[in-house]
């Protein structure tokens, strides 16, 4: 997988990285500065963690452009608009914690009902924005077809888990039967938001979060990429990852169980179930994607020359 000059990269989505970056450090500085706590978290946490996502996603996709081959105008214009969209995104959101109050499911005044509105067309127009990226990088111009494969299942896993997303903005069973006053959806499964989490990364301890899969999903961008460039850098040590195949069928491997994964954990989340304590439903479905996974890796080694001879 090559990593060309950053010269090539997409002009608008570096520009969007840098200012993400920035903005890392700066809401940062307001979970030190600032001692405002807003459903029971620092009132700067949710900033941060989007700047980081952000800055993450921009820099792949601002890379990722290198590799396209068609449509060259598309392309950019669609980089663009992903680069717009997430701007919005953090405005509102940043604004509203310099307002003191929240940024998702708040329709409590008519203000932030507008916000609301305005953050979901945007990460919308951004959902829509990189499935036609992915269109365009099928056709894409790739060292090989290891490294086609992880960018292309990369996209593919990373715009499942943005749309996951839309589970968290429909209303509760709760919001449903009392009337919706002043919230409209929540990211907790089972309590409310606001309720006990993981530290940093603020996941609820005592019910399912659709963060979770939201999270994970939307990486795959990087993880899958990264992976092949693991595999590549070991082939000089591992002869057997020489073979452009097998890093492609471990690509496939990888992904085939990322999706496993993804679909576990966002079946865990809508039964209310905490990521820190699995039933043993959950586990036991895990053991058995760790088992295929296993099986399927282990297939994936055989080179390519022993598997022609086997058919």
């Amino acid at each position: 997988m090559e990593l060309r000059s950053m010269r090539e990269w997409h002009r608008p989505l570096m520009v969007f990285t840098v200012a993400m970056a920035a903005t890392t450090v700066l809401t940062a500085a307001g979970l030190v500065l600032d001692d405002r706590v807003l459903l029971g978290v620092p009132i700067w946490l949710k900033p941060f963690k989007f700047a980081v996502s952000l800055t993450i996603y921009a820099l792949t996709w601002a890379w990722m452009l290198t590799f396209q081959n068609r449509w060259p105008r598309l392309g950019w214009w669609t980089g663009t608009v992903i680069a717009v969209a997430g701007t919005l995104e953090m405005v509102a959101i940043c604004g509203q914690v310099l307002r003191g109050t929240r940024s998702h499911f708040n329709v409590a005044t008519a203000f932030d009902g507008m916000v609301f509105r305005v953050m979901g067309t945007t990460i919308s127009v951004l959902l829509i924005a990189h499935f036609v990226l992915g269109a365009v990088l099928l056709v894409g111009k790739y060292a090989d077809r290891a490294s086609a494969s992880a960018i292309r299942l990369g996209m593919l896993l990373s715009g499942i888990g943005l749309a996951l997303g839309v589970l968290m903005v429909l209303p509760t069973a709760n919001q449903l039967a009392t009337g919706i006053t002043d919230t409209v959806g929540a990211h907790s499964v089972g309590v409310l938001d606001g309720g006990p989490g993981m530290p940093v990364t603020g996941w609820s301890t005592t019910g399912g979060d659709l963060r979770i899969p939201h999270f994970v999903g939307m990486h795959a961008l990087q993880v899958l990429p990264l992976l092949l460039l693991a595999l590549t850098a070991a082939a000089s040590r591992v002869p057997l990852l020489a073979d452009v195949e097998v890093r492609r069928r471990l690509v496939r491997v990888a992904a085939g169980a990322y999706a496993g994964l993804l679909a576990l954990i966002t079946w865990q989340a809508l039964r209310g179930q905490p990521l820190t304590e699995p039933d043993a439903l959950t586990l036991g479905a895990f053991a058995l994607l760790v088992l295929a996974t296993a099986l399927a890796a282990r297939k994936a080694l055989v080179p390519q020359r022993v598997l022609e001879h086997q058919r």
